[in-house]
């Protein structure tokens, strides 16, 4: 695992810590070693959970309501910062979220996702931003073998409004512990739509921002 993963890892023991989680439970949900959690959070404030209390949640920790509250001012501010966004402003969004998650194969635009706010902007700016042929849009899920493909079809074709007889076979992952325990029930959908010239103009405005703004002389 890399630096990046146990530095997940630890932010999440400390806040479970917080929640007056023992070193053991935050060990077996994490999937590491007690001793390390017990050196990331060596100096989080504990208070152990009441026993009996009638809340299964019971009184949050003073940690972790000034988190919450913290939390709740960001997205208040955040609200307030996007009434004033624009059509331009989505879509210098989703060039920049193409250029980190989009296809860069030639012959089409397609951006894979578990997101469905980030997929429902993508294909709502392909549609208004190029003349396409609907007919021509296509959806791919990789689900995990054992979870419900028809409903899960059914709801990206819902929230990309592709029509679910335009959903090409999907990829049936097996389910692997050892890589990933958490599986996402809708699965993992790939918005598509072939066409050369598009994709072309796609990566064209992608370099050019990334020129404009790499050297503004």
């Amino acid at each position: 695992m890399g630096n990046r993963g146990k530095a997940e890892e630890r932010v999440r023991a400390r806040e479970l810590r917080a929640e007056s989680w023992t070193l053991q439970e935050i060990a077996d949900e994490l999937g590491v070693a007690k001793g390390s959690v017990s050196v990331w959070v060596r100096d989080v404030d504990f208070e152990p959970r009441p026993r009996n209390r009638g809340h299964p949640a019971g009184p949050k920790h003073p940690m972790r309501l000034k988190k919450e509250a913290e939390i709740e001012r960001c997205r208040l501010e955040a609200e307030e910062w996007a009434t004033s966004l624009t059509d331009r402003d989505l879509e210098m969004f989703v060039l920049g979220l193409y250029a980190g998650e989009g296809s860069k194969t030639s012959g089409e635009v397609s951006m894979a996702n578990t997101n469905p706010a980030y997929l429902r902007l993508f294909v709502r700016w392909i549609r208004s931003r190029f003349d396409i042929d609907e007919a021509r849009m296509r959806g791919v899920l990789y689900l995990h073998e054992g979870l419900d493909l028809d409903a899960a079809t059914a709801y990206w074709s819902d929230v990309l409004d592709i029509p679910a007889d335009q959903f090409t076979k999907p990829y049936r992952a097996v389910p692997d512990s050892s890589i990933r325990s958490r599986k996402h029930v809708n699965g993992c959908v790939t918005a598509r739509y072939a066409s050369t010239l598009i994709h072309r103009r796609v990566m064209a405005m992608i370099e050019a921002i990334s020129c404009r703004f790499a050297d503004p002389g």
